[in-house]
């Protein structure tokens, strides 16, 4: 083992280290907040000025993440955000916390790991430790990050230290937290994973150390996929059922009451969020290489992926069986988050589901409490929308309401009184009449 790494190991123990967090998003501002509250100095790299000035300023622009930590650990002296990269020499660990989503024809968009890496490799010192979380296909570590860092002169388990940790963030999760969800973690060496484990030891309950980064990567890769497969077969299973007269709802309930061997998944109006959408076809992209097709699970994202225009079609349904047409139509979508309670839009089937009406002629508004205003969305750029209030007046003004996300904040009460039609993704309005509730 390189001498180094005794040293670190002290160094971190003492807490006289810099953690260096590379974007302040739903992923790196709860790192920032986690290595900050036990005691390490921590700096916030991000290319978005905007987050810089107000995260500096004591403010969360995340709704989850309490204002009054965030203000807590500026104030103490040991957190500052910066968009000058080179200021990354500074840090002694690096934290990757960048997006990876795909381009328009599905494949992985790794360019912001790369810029990331390239501005890492411009002041990379000896002693370094940089952990990569972002969630990417197996070989991302090594084939990508190693041979810029290597170019340098430095080698890795010698000079400087590299590992995949996959990040495990939900973000609303009231139960699980960064601070007591397990952490795998893989290093490119043993040396690597030992300093590894040791910083992530500060912050989590457990560290689970697998062979390298590829079993990191794959892990984060199939927790993903296992999810998107099931929600998958249920979403099939209910458009199905649709057709069956059979209440999938029902018929999950009652699956859900053997005590083994059978676990719950709910359908709904598409996936959402960074992970579930996108990740599984990281994986189909690389097994492309290693001359396979992953059927099962470009199967699965062609499921949830045609679920919003599904629910588009339950509305026209919906209307025609009231002699109206979609086209002119007053209608009003009820939550664009991408899950109930909180304010993250990424990837959210109500986006999709906005834009098709839209296309379709139909007037589309929306409500939600948690997100003020919808807009400047990668993939839909004309969608700029301020939400209405929730009231009896706005119910009664629209031929059709959409729940989308459930949102706690919704007055199911207020909303079946007052809306005409309902057009319910979440099961919400179980026991309703079908003349007033349409099922999608």
């Amino acid at each position: 083992m390189t001498s180094l790494v005794p040293h670190l190991k002290e160094r971190i123990g003492r807490r006289d280290y810099t953690v260096g967090v590379i974007g302040l998003g739903y992923v790196g501002l709860p790192a920032v907040l986690r290595f900050g509250e036990v005691g390490f100095r921590v700096l916030g790299f991000d290319i978005d000025p905007d987050k810089v000035k107000r995260i500096n300023a004591g403010e969360s622009y995340i709704r989850h993440l309490p204002e009054d930590r965030v203000a807590s650990l500026v104030g103490s002296g040991r957190f500052e955000a910066t968009s000058d990269f080179t200021r990354l020499k500074e840090a002694d660990a690096i934290v990757i916390c960048v997006p990876t989503p795909l381009t328009r024809h599905r494949n992985p968009d790794l360019q912001y790991v790369i810029q990331t890496a390239d501005a890492i490799a411009r002041t990379l010192r000896t002693g370094q430790l940089i952990c990569l979380e972002s969630t990417t296909y197996p070989g991302t570590t090594e084939e990508i990050l190693q041979p810029r860092f290597e170019a340098t002169g430095l080698r890795v388990g010698r000079d400087f230290f590299l590992v995949f940790s996959p990040e495990r963030e939900d973000p609303g999760n009231a139960h699980f937290g960064l601070a007591t969800i397990p952490k795998v973690l893989g290093g490119v060496s043993d040396a690597c994973g030992e300093l590894g484990e040791t910083l992530y030891r500060t912050i989590v309950p457990t560290v689970v150390r697998v062979a390298s980064p590829k079993e990191a990567e794959m892990t984060k890769l199939l927790e993903n996929i296992y999810r998107a497969v099931n929600i998958a077969l249920v979403n099939e299973l209910k458009m199905l059922s649709d057709r069956m007269g059979i209440d999938i709802w029902e018929v999950i309930d009652a699956a859900a009451t053997k005590p083994f061997g059978f676990q719950a998944f709910y359908p709904g109006p598409g996936l959402g969020g960074h992970c579930i959408p996108i990740d599984p076809f990281y994986l189909t992209w690389k097994a492309r290489e290693y001359g396979m097709a992953t059927h099962f699970i470009e199967v699965a994202g062609e499921i949830n992926h045609a679920m919003p225009a599904w629910v588009v079609g339950k509305v026209v349904e919906a209307l025609n069986g009231r002699g109206k047409s979609l086209h002119g139509a007053s209608l009003l979508v009820l939550g664009v988050a991408y899950k109930k309670d909180i304010d993250d839009q990424r990837e959210s089937p109500a986006l999709e589901i906005l834009t098709l009406l839209r296309q379709q002629g139909a007037q589309v508004n929306y409500a939600d409490p948690h997100v003020p205003r919808c807009y400047g969305h990668r993939h839909y750029p004309d969608l700029d929308l301020t939400a209405l209030p929730l009231t009896a007046e706005t119910l009664q003004a629209q031929d059709v309401v959409i729940l989308v996300t459930n949102h706690s904040a919704f007055d199911l009460d207020l909303i079946r009184q007052h809306a005409h039609l309902i057009v319910d993704t979440r099961n919400a309005f179980k026991g309703i009449p079908p003349d007033k509730v349409v099922r999608a």
